[in-house]
């Protein structure tokens, strides 16, 4: 298990390391191994990255990452993308476990593929890439690609989308920005979700979007409840704009 994030994976590296080159000593008795690490760890991701990318080039496709910690909304966003734009959408969902995510997303109107993870924090594009083998894209314009409930790992991996969407939801609070800024200082678009709890949470927007954009100035904001509403025919409209729907 990867000691810096619990993830599941063996590396000893991690994403955080990419791009530089390291020394590690592992002592043997009096012996000492040495470990030289030249080579980007995210160099496989990043390929196939690109592949996904020229993939969604070719079939018309505008692709989404959202990201949020659990509980935020997420998958409750996504079922009424799935209701607003039905089978002109397709969504890849990232879970640890089970298939009730993607399995909601059908019911509400759009195709969906999940992707059990077993113990990964994150999906990254080769996950990706495998999923994109099951959904059939023909006539598909925006791809929705729901990630593991993480506000830390999924930051690092390039999926091969267009844009990056993050969820930040009342109940959390309004100081996550930059106790996580590795997120929010990549995204496109910023959802503030569950504004109908309010009047019961103190959450203050101003300072959360104020906090977003002093690490990020090219991102768009919405506030919103995705359970009943609020807000969100303005989020539709930017993600039509963008995926020509």
């Amino acid at each position: 298990m990867c000691e810096h994030c619990g993830c599941g994976r063996p590396e000893h590296v991690h994403e955080h390391d990419h791009g530089h080159s390291h020394t590690h000593d592992y002592a043997a008795g009096s012996g000492r191994t040495e470990i030289q690490v030249n080579a980007s760890v995210m160099e496989a991701n990043d390929r196939f990255a690109h592949q996904n990318r020229v993939l969604f080039q070719r079939a018309g496709v505008y692709a989404v990452n959202i990201m949020s910690s659990p509980g935020a909304g997420k998958t409750t966003v996504v079922e009424a993308l799935a209701r607003r734009f039905g089978d002109s959408m397709a969504v890849i969902v990232g879970d640890v476990q089970t298939t009730r995510d993607a399995e909601r997303v059908i019911r509400a109107g759009s195709r969906a593929h999940q992707i059990q993870t077993a113990g990964a924090c994150h999906l990254d594009a080769h996950s990706v890439a495998h999923a994109l083998e099951h959904l059939d894209l023909a006539g598909c314009k925006l791809l929705v690609i729901e990630n593991v409930g993480n506000l830390v790992c999924p930051a690092g991996y390039d999926l091969g989308e267009h844009d990056k969407i993050a969820i930040l939801s009342l109940p959390e609070g309004d100081d996550k920005v930059l106790k996580y800024p590795a997120l929010f200082h990549r995204i496109n678009m910023l959802l503030i979700n569950k504004t109908d709890l309010a009047p019961h949470v103190e959450f203050d927007v101003d300072k959360a979007v104020n906090e977003c954009r002093s690490l990020n100035r090219a991102f768009q904001w919405f506030a919103v409840s995705a359970k009943t509403g609020q807000g969100m025919d303005a989020f539709f409209a930017a993600l039509a704009v963008r995926a020509g729907l």
